[in-house]
């Protein structure tokens, strides 16, 4: 099998070592063709050059996906040395737009190529070997340790359709053709579209937690959806169509654009497609991978969700007639009217998919799938459908942040895959979903129907635990306890007092109370958690001052909570405060220089808490103060045994106390100023609550 049409591994079988081989030859195949897209580049001072501002260099996304498997391994106790710390904290975060994600470029020292080349044939090696010898049965389950293999297996899969974007976004200087991938050559004058029926159907979307392929976690669970007959294009939209709706003013006109769709054009300046390049007399060339062509009519316009539904509203008007983006459920009806299953993903004969047949889109009219064309491949096919979990859905523990931050309204699925898509992105369970003004190898098609376009709404936060952790931080107090965040900053910024109250850190800050509480005392507060689910909790109280989520009253009965931040007095301090992710263990050198250091419940819970505490000295300035809380709850849920500070005994008999440890760990650089219990309880219903006890103990660095 080629380089460039390998296909997904299955999970069952019965020959383990054979397994063992596919997998294996799956993962190279995925790192070869990873690295063969750099290889595009001139020189290697394009891997620092950004191809879109919102991004970071090109030598970032080089060593990402390298680092990833570092990472998760690390996390799920696979595997418990570094390969390069530096690498695996620089390299970990900022790939989507999230406003946690560093963009500051003044805070990278960005790696020469050939350290980082050297590093990824490290990782290599070290994942190699775990293929061969980790334990495995069949089928591969969640839990499994090759799971974490796959996870990286198929997060670096889709980098290669990602990069394959921003290099597509470079200048042409500093991008080269590569003989392995081929232009299609099919360029023609644009077919005219017509409109093809699609009975009414039910349609079951997810998939079964026992099915063969792997699967990220947003494909889990299910959701019956009843749609109506409905009328769809034939083809995808094609450039020559849309050129029409250049032509007749589209991107000028306001009556088309919503107001996401015009605040994309005011910062944009868009007159066109992105990969349409306007030359001198008014005409347009047409941007591939590396190379500029004539403009192929026939190939499908590739643009934005924002573009799509201008070009649906345009549409509209000018015939008369209600167009829009069809659903995520009409996309299945459609797959299920042309007689595709899962098993015609392996048979890429009939799709512009994989790279089996081209390095581009191709003629909207090559590939038939009954009436319809392109139901599968050439480009993604942008949705109405605003992403989000169906009933049964259940993060991975060890991504716990691979969908959840995509569940806020907007981001759309795209559905069908482009032709550079592979692995799980050719499956049709999979779901994949960017912000609306994001650029894909991705264009639409149309449905004839009256689309209710979704209004702007809160979005509640429906995630069992971080919806209970709102209600910790933002929730009522119970049984006359204090709001544990609230108080943890007031006793911190007490103890602190003797110092300048300009810098604070809150490490593990999970939905951002405390940072907001610490802003009424310092100057300038960063929150930083482990988890993007949290931190987007703050994130949106900093930019919306409010936060919305579902209450747990009996059972599956649930009641809807909305907190404002004036309510709380904290609307003043939100320019105060900051939120990143972040690994305790392994922080970024930029987070340094703070007066105090606020910890809260964050040790037991951390994979490896000495690689915390034996470093967080450098991050405090002399006399700088640390506050630890925790209950002291040790869980080889969360740390290995061997990593507890407390709570066993040792190997001579003596009872080991957290404290105890934390005093021999911190006494060289610090000293213990006094320790004291705070409570909290925590709701889970109107009848059930915990109650715990915290010890927080503080410390001052010495001078």
């Amino acid at each position: 099998m080629s380089l460039l049409s390998t296909l997904p591994v299955t999970l069952d079988g019965s020959d383990v070592a054979q397994k063992r081989r596919e997998i294996r030859d799956y993962f190279h195949n995925s790192f070869d063709l990873f690295e063969l897209l750099f290889t595009m580049f001139t020189d290697d001072t394009v891997f620092y050059k950004k191809s879109e501002p919102t991004r970071h260099p090109m030598i970032f996304y080089f060593g990402h996906t390298a680092t990833f498997f570092i990472n998760k391994l690390i996390l799920g106790g696979v595997i418990t040395q570094r390969v390069n710390p530096i690498f695996e904290s620089m390299f970990a975060v900022g790939v989507d737009e999230m406003s946690w994600d560093d963009l500051n470029e003044a805070h990278y020292q960005w790696p020469d190529v050939v350290e980082v080349k050297a590093y990824r044939n490290t990782v290599r090696h070290i994942v190699d070997e775990l293929i061969m010898t980790l334990p495995l049965s069949l089928p591969i389950a969640q839990d499994d340790a090759m799971w974490i293999i796959l996870m990286g297996i198929e997060h670096e899969r889709i980098h290669i359709e990602t990069s394959s974007v921003l290099h597509r976004q470079l200048p042409l200087d500093d991008v080269r053709p590569l003989s392995e991938f081929i232009l299609s050559a099919h360029r023609a004058e644009a077919p005219e579209n017509a409109m093809i029926t699609i009975p009414a159907a039910r349609v079951r979307l997810g998939k079964d937690i026992t099915d063969r392929l792997y699967g990220w976690d947003n494909e889990y669970g299910e959701s019956y959806v009843s749609v109506d007959t409905f009328e769809v294009s034939q083809y995808l939209v094609s450039n020559g169509e849309f050129m029409a709706f250049v032509r007749d003013g589209g991107y000028e006109n306001s009556a088309y654009w919503d107001d996401e769709g015009k605040q994309f054009l005011r910062h944009g300046g868009a007159t066109h497609p992105s990969f349409w390049i306007q030359q001198s007399d008014g005409s347009y060339t047409y941007r591939t991978l590396c190379e500029e062509i004539a403009m192929p009519l026939n190939w499908p316009v590739e643009v934005n969700a924002l573009e799509a539904m201008a070009f649906c509203r345009w549409k509209s008007k000018r015939e008369g007639v209600p167009y829009g983006l069809p659903s995520e459920a009409q996309w299945h009806c459609m797959y299920e009217d042309c007689a595709l299953s899962e098993s015609q993903d392996f048979n890429e004969s009939r799709s512009n998919i994989n790279l089996a047949h081209y390095a581009s889109a191709t003629a909207v009219d090559e590939f038939a799938h009954g009436e319809l064309y392109d139901v599968v491949g050439n480009v993604w096919q942008w949705t109405r459908t605003p992403i989000g979990a169906f009933e049964g859905c259940s993060v991975h523990p060890i991504y716990d942040d691979f969908s959840t931050p995509t569940f806020d309204g907007r981001h759309n699925l795209m559905k069908g895959g482009s032709f550079i898509s592979n692995g799980n992105e050719i499956m049709p369970h999979s779901r994949y979903a960017f912000r609306r003004h994001f650029y894909q190898h991705a264009g639409f098609r149309y449905v004839q129907e009256e689309v209710v376009e979704s209004e702007s709404e809160s979005i509640y936060e429906s995630d069992a635990l971080v919806s209970q952790y709102c209600d910790f931080h933002y929730g009522e107090s119970h049984f006359g306890v204090p709001n544990f965040a609230q108080k943890c900053a007031q006793l911190s910024a007490e103890y602190a007092k003797e110092t300048p109250l300009k810098r604070a850190l809150d490490i593990g800050c999970a939905t951002g109370r405390s940072s907001f509480e610490l802003a009424r005392y310092f100057d300038e507060v960063v929150g930083i958690d482990f988890s993007a689910r949290f931190i987007q909790v703050g994130v949106t109280m900093k930019e919306k001052g409010a936060v919305h989520f579902e209450r747990v009253q009996e059972g599956t009965l649930t009641s809807k909570v909305s907190v404002m931040l004036h309510e709380l007095g904290l609307k003043e301090v939100v320019g105060r405060v900051s939120f990143f992710q972040g690994d305790a263990c392994n922080l970024k050198p930029l987070f340094s220089g703070y007066d105090l250091i606020m910890a809260n419940n964050l040790i037991d819970r951390l994979y490896e808490p000495r690689r915390f505490l034996n470093t967080i000295e450098e991050r405090l300035n002399s006399g700088g103060i640390l506050v630890l809380t925790s209950p002291y709850t040790w869980s080889e849920e969360y740390t290995k045994r061997e990593f507890w500070l407390g709570g066993y005994v040792d190997e001579s008999g003596n009872e080991v106390h957290t404290l105890q440890t934390l005093e021999r760990l911190l006494r060289p650089h610090f000293n213990l100023v006094d320790t004291q219990d705070v409570p909290f309880v925590i709701r889970e219903t109107p009848r059930k609550f915990q109650h715990t006890v915290a010890q927080m103990s503080i410390w001052k660095k010495r001078s």
